[in-house]
């Protein structure tokens, strides 16, 4: 096979010979200049003076004296026009943010309008036609009107007919925005490329002194398809005047058929222009040469790549001085997978390069430009936003000052961070997060930030090549954009200019190293133009993907493009399909590869190019179906073996008292014993962070420090309703005081209550009035203690000796009522009162578990060792429940007190002292209970359960 470009090769040297140096070779891309080299110096083997090379764009801007104004620069010059013409019919003018989604597409329509010489004066002017006759003559019937009434609840006529008047009235001012923009552009010393285009089709070009520089060689276009009518009439002037010659890359199957929609545009060029091919006898490739096409269904996006490996593998050797493999991304997201699947030991150049917008440097970047946001808005940041700082890997901070920021932030739970105590830190954070609060900086200092950090991490050694080049690429890209956008923002919206930034950076890319003569080449379809490879892999070959299903955002409507000769869906089918039977007909090894899987993204459809090829070309198909088993395997169960020396060393350290069990760590046990080794044998904790919502253990944690705040000047005296009713008073107080403390572990703050903690508040309120209620009822009766600590040992038999166990924990409070001392335990969940028989309790697998009378039973036990009492009772204050008037345990015998009290507590020990025996008993291993209820909130459930 020998490449288009070869051949093209070939021919200038036979035709110009040395004088091929005062040639302008053209290009749609700048991709095939490096392969024409290539080729170029292989024929000559000697050194010679190179012609000079374009792509279409660079060589029409060559011949105007104006520059290209970039995209910015357009839109703020639109605008400023747009927002004149509002002005002369009285209209009050449009803000960017609003103008910005709009221009994007008046400036497309302008650029296309330009491309094909199009009268935009005639076009806007039958558009507005258009829009009139639909206002006065409205094309909806009344059936369509009452369908999108049941639709689009607020559709209605009168909105329907004030939209069609503002597109009018839209539509009257066009032309003249169209003129005046240009003006403006002009006024300034810039143009756009479709006025270059409309400019150079209406000159002639034989005077220009940049075309007359190319006098001694000719003007090589190659590899062109579809042209511009701007083009069209260029290529055609220059033809007729002797100074251009042109290499199409053709093959008689799709050129000669007139129903190929691949040869479309060549027929136009060839025929109707009269464009003469230097290539006059086209290949035959496509009928003379045989073609073996390998289709592969893939279930899954990302899966396509998966392929790979095997596609390339057996074709690709390294050594080759120009690559002979392509991967051809017709969905270009499968780039990431792509790299990811082939071997580290062939070598890849990707031609797309990576996107900014995928990398860590943009994530940095566009962190600073949001806490910006923040920090106008709040003059503080939000934890988030700190963190995510801290946590980055491109901030080069060291490991203690991120654990320092980390454990200070979880300590004080603080969720938002006011400035003067990010700057006391100094250094990268006072940089980081200085506040600029004027807009037209913020372009400015971005681009000092991306220096500075630039600097620090090249001082630091610390920067892989792939970043150090992204940040170049973005301060670059900064630095462009201050110098387009320094008149324009010093009025504009703080919000907007960062958007407009963030947009920018969306689109920049960075080449990828390799070779781009060696190698397999990553590439999307546009880039292959001109290029062929002897095996050729398309992957993401899907229908709706290739061709596209939409031209893009267009105010033009389609009868009006077709009328005026625009581009239509029908002209990206033909362009796609020649662009894929280019590579078709040189190449020698196929294979197309697809998504076989439907979903709302994917209609799991090979494209119709392929099926067109399948139905009417002689290639050999063959079709294959990559399946990915997916297998099931038996579940075992997870156990957790006690003879492990390490288990054993951990049981013995409770066995010696040096470790202390809790009643909540008992229940534990009780319920999930596999919990118990996680979380107290493992040590595995539940990650802390810093969270500005509540979270329901919290709400209890603020209701106990309420209730202890309220009675903790009242300990070992009368407390009467009397007394309750006067302190109710300062419970606002008591529970903001609280709220401070478990929130920042400060009972005095600076916080301000957001809408969700109001309601938190609210909600503590309506439990302490409800605890508050039954205590009135209850008075009077003597607080004895709050959260009391109590500590004292369980004995048990373990295999025929004695061991013990420290019992440790707080007892939220104690008081005596009538001669009673009652235990009481506060709860905000949805504990029960009720319970079954007391060996039900401690059932691992069953579903009578009661944890709330369990560690009631152990403080009353602990509470009765420590203090020498009798006959304590255990109360449970359920605030969601004891409304009515319950507090006391009760099963279908009796009410857990007195007589039935104390004939239940020995029994509850001897089943507790038993069941702390099978915690220490090493035959019986660590497992998950059998009852999934007892595990459905357990945060260890993925590593049990999985």
């Amino acid at each position: 096979m020998i490449p288009f470009l070869k051949e093209v090769a070939q021919d200038l040297i036979a035709k110009f010979g040395d004088d091929l140096q005062h040639c302008a070779i053209v290009f749609n891309n700048n991709r095939p200049a490096t392969y024409l080299r290539k080729y170029l110096a292989e024929i000559v083997q000697k050194p010679f003076f190179s012609p000079a090379i374009y792509t279409i764009q660079e060589f029409f801007a060559h011949s105007v004296k104006e520059r290209v104004a970039d995209f910015y620069l357009q839109f703020f010059t639109l605008l400023k026009v747009y927002n004149q013409l509002l002005a002369e019919e009285g209209l009050p003018a449009m803000k960017s943010s609003q103008f910005f989604p709009l221009a994007k597409i008046m400036l497309s329509d302008f650029a296309q309008i330009d491309n094909d010489l199009v009268d935009a004066e005639q076009l806007y002017r039958e558009m507005e036609d258009i829009a009139q006759i639909n206002l006065e003559f409205d094309y909806l019937s009344k059936e369509q009107y009452e369908f999108l009434a049941q639709f689009w609840q607020s559709y209605s006529q009168g909105k329907h007919k004030r939209q069609q008047e503002l597109f009018i009235k839209m539509w009257r001012r066009m032309p003249k925005l169209y003129h005046r923009f240009h003006q403006e552009l002009r006024f300034q010393n810039y143009t756009t490329n479709g006025q270059v285009y409309r400019h150079l089709a209406n000159t002639n070009l034989a005077d220009l002194d940049f075309i007359n520089s190319f006098q001694k060689g000719k003007i090589v276009f190659v590899g062109f398809n579809a042209l511009t009518r701007a083009e069209a009439k260029a290529f055609t002037q220059l033809q007729e005047a002797n100074k251009a010659l042109f290499y199409f890359d053709t093959d008689d199957y799709y050129v000669e058929d007139d129903l190929q929609e691949a040869g479309l545009f060549l027929r136009k060029n060839l025929r109707h222009l009269g464009l003469k091919n230097v290539f006059e006898h086209q290949h035959n490739s496509f009928r003379s040469e045989k073609h073996v096409v390998n289709v592969y269904k893939v279930q899954g996006q990302s899966a396509q790549a998966k392929i790979l490996n095997h596609v390339v593998a057996k074709n690709h050797d390294n050594n080759q001085e120009i690559g002979t493999t392509a991967v051809i991304l017709a969905d270009e997201s499968l780039l990431i997978p792509a790299l990811q699947t082939i071997n580290d030991d062939i070598e890849v150049n990707v031609t797309m390069g990576f996107a900014l917008a995928s990398s860590t440097v943009f994530g940095l970047a566009d962190l600073w430009l949001t806490t910006q946001l923040e920090l106008r808005d709040h003059d503080a940041v939000s934890y988030q936003t700190l963190e995510a700082f801290v946590t980055h890997p491109l901030t080069g901070l060291s490991t203690k000052l991120k654990t320092n920021i980390q454990e200070a932030l979880l300590k004080d739970n603080v969720v938002s961070i006011d400035l003067p105590r990010l700057h006391k830190q100094g250094g990268i954070l006072t940089q980081f997060f200085h506040k600029v609060s004027d807009p037209a900086n913020l372009v400015n200092e971005l681009l000092e930030i991306m220096r500075y950090l630039l600097l620090r991490l090249s001082t630091q050694k610390s920067l892989k090549k792939i970043d150090a080049d992204l940040f170049v690429k973005t301060i670059e890209e900064l630095t462009r954009l201050h110098d387009t956008l320094k008149g324009f923002l010093a009025q504009e919206e703080f919000r907007f200019v960062v958007q407009l930034i963030q947009k920018s950076l969306q689109g920049v890319s960075v080449p990828l190293s390799g070779d781009p003569l060696r190698g397999i080449q990553l590439m999307g379809l546009l880039e292959s133009r001109n290029l062929n490879f002897d095996t050729v892999v398309f992957l993401g070959f899907n229908e709706g993907i290739i061709p596209k299903t939409s031209i893009g955002n267009s105010f033009i409507p389609d009868n009006i493009r077709r009328a005026y000769g625009l581009p239509v869906l029908e002209n990206l089918d033909a362009i796609s399909s020649y662009m894929v039977y280019r590579l078709l007909q040189r190449a020698k090894n196929i294979n197309f590869v697809y998504n076989g899987l439907t979903d709302e993204n994917n209609s799991g459809e090979v494209s119709r190019i392929l099926r067109q090829l399948e139905y009417e070309s002689s290639f050999e198909f063959n079709y294959k179906t990559l399946e990915l088993p997916v297998a099931t395997e038996l579940k075992e169960e997870f156990i957790v073996d006690k003879t492990h020396p390490d288990v054993q060393k951990a049981l013995q350290r409770y066995l010696s008292g040096e470790k202390v069990l809790s009643p909540s760590a008992l229940t534990m046990y009780i319920s999930n014993p596999i919990d118990f080794f996680f979380r107290y044998i493992a040590e595995i904790k539940e990650p802390e962070e810093v969270t500005a919502v509540i979270e329901a253990n919290q709400i209890g944690s603020i209701l106990h420090k309420v209730m202890e705040y309220f009675y903790q000047t009242e300990i070992n005296r009368e407390v009467t309703p009397e007394i309750i009713k006067l302190k109710r008073k300062a419970i606002k107080n008591l529970i903001s005081k609280a709220f401070n403390f478990v929130m920042t572990n400060k009972e005095e703050s600076t916080l301000e209550y957001l809408g969700m903690q109001k309601v938190i508040l609210s909600i503590v309120e309506a439990y302490v009035d409800i605890i508050l209620n039954r205590d009135e009822a209850d008075a009077p009766f003597t607080i004895l203690s709050l959260e009391e600590k109590i500590s004292t040992e369980l004995e048990f038999e373990l295999n025929g000796k004695k061991e013990q166990v420290k019992l440790f924990g707080f007892i939220d409070r104690v008081d005596e009522r009538n001669g009673t001392v009652r235990i009481i335990d506060y709860k905000t969940g949805s504990d029960k009162l009720t319970f079954s028989d007391i060996d039900k309790l401690f059932n691992t697998d069953g579903k009578n578990i009661n944890k709330a009378l369990i560690q009631t039973l152990i403080y009353t036990y602990a509470y009765e060792r420590q203090s020498g009492k009798m006959g304590v009772e255990p109360n449970l204050f359920v605030v969601k429940t004891m409304s009515d008037g319950n507090v006391y345990f009760r099963s279908r015998k009796s009410t857990l007190s007195e007589a039935y009290l104390a004939e239940i507590k020995p029994l509850f020990l001897t089943e507790l002292q038993a069941k702390v025996a099978e915690l220490f008993d090493l035959n019986i291993p660590f497992r998950a209970s059998q009852q999934p209820d007892n595990y459905t909130y357990s945060i260890y459930k993925t590593l049990f359960n999985g």
